[in-house]
């Protein structure tokens, strides 16, 4: 039952009743149902925002999250793993192979380094995992750097141990003369006098002394490049191109025993002990290139020669005396 309310009428002296207009009972009821509507409206934008209240979409992305969570845990674990692998295969890379094969270990600033786009990231940036997504994004691309890295140098010594072989065959590795048939080492590589004009100037190669036709071998496997009397002062000289950046010269010969392009094997006999163009006597000038430049070839003996025998050769080379050539 609604209420009956009164005002105190002073003229009349008494309480006259109210009377409600039917227009604005509809206009308060209208005005009550918008204002509960409103406060509905408010509660509930009130109560989606807050953890008390979950929609089932809200607990399945919820779950999802937390899921992805601990997948992200599980990768970076196993890129812990996967760290440690590669660093011992780097380790190995450097200290080891690079070093078997005469190559430059490469550093950890190239090994390690990062992307340096500053919007490599940006796409990923702006969300509540935003931290987690980055700090894993940045892990993958530095660990597939260093893994394309490791590759490429891999190949290189894997490039490089399967002409080994070769490299080794190729080398300058004996004495162009047989120590039965050598007299002496003359004369070795260094500032010595020429036997001419008697001043002191250098000496490219090693003179080995022996008896006119004595056998000159190929030091290593290669092809010949000349075998003619047309440089100055060589007389009868042949040049073997080795390949990886070697060459080797047998200068003074007597004759010929070998042609331009012929293929020889180290051991071959290529020519023999003369005394042709500026020499002084019968004997066998050699010398070793690597890469355009002249290089001591006591520093290549290896390959059929005894320690006590080096030793030898090498005092008698050192002494600065006179040349045959």
């Amino acid at each position: 039952m609604a209420k009956v309310k009164y005002y105190y009428d002073s003229e009349n002296l008494a309480y006259t009743k109210i009377k409600t207009r039917k227009r604005a009972k509809v206009g308060y009821g209208l005005l009550f149902l918008v204002a509960s509507a409103l406060f509905g409206f408010l509660v509930f934008v009130l109560l989606i925002n807050t953890p008390f209240f979950e929609t089932p979409k809200d607990r399945l992305q919820a779950r999802e999250i937390e899921n992805l969570k601990l997948q992200y845990a599980i990768l970076n674990k196993k890129m812990d793993e996967i760290d440690d692998v590669t660093e011992a295969l780097e380790n190995r890379d450097n200290n080891i192979y690079r070093v078997y094969f005469n190559k430059t270990e490469i550093p950890d600033s190239i090994r390690k380094a990062g992307f340096r786009d500053p919007k490599r990231y940006k796409d990923l940036e702006g969300y509540n995992n935003s931290q987690l997504v980055l700090k894993t994004t940045k892990r993958i691309d530095k660990l597939s750097k260093q893994l394309a890295i490791q590759s490429k140098s891999l190949d290189e010594i894997l490039k490089l141990a399967s002409v080994k072989g070769s490299l080794l065959l190729a080398i300058p590795a004996i004495q162009p003369v047989q120590n039965e048939n050598l007299k002496r080492v003359a004369s070795g590589f260094g500032y010595r006098i020429d036997p001419f004009t008697k001043v002191r100037k250098m000496h490219n190669g090693m003179d080995f002394t022996a008896n006119t036709g004595s056998p000159v071998y190929a030091t290593g496997d290669g092809v010949v490049a000349r075998a003619d009397n047309s440089a100055s002062g060589f007389g009868n000289h042949v040049v073997i191109r080795h390949g990886f950046g070697y060459e080797s010269l047998y200068a003074h010969l007597s004759k010929y025993n070998c042609r331009p392009s012929q293929k020889v094997k180290r051991g071959d006999v290529i020519g023999y002990v003369g005394s042709t163009g500026r020499s002084e006597g019968p004997h066998c000038h050699y010398e070793v290139h690597k890469d355009g430049k002249v290089v001591n070839p006591l520093n290549f003996y290896y390959g059929n020669i005894s320690a006590v025998e080096y030793v030898a050769i090498s005092q008698m080379a050192n002494q600065e005396n006179q040349s045959l050539d």
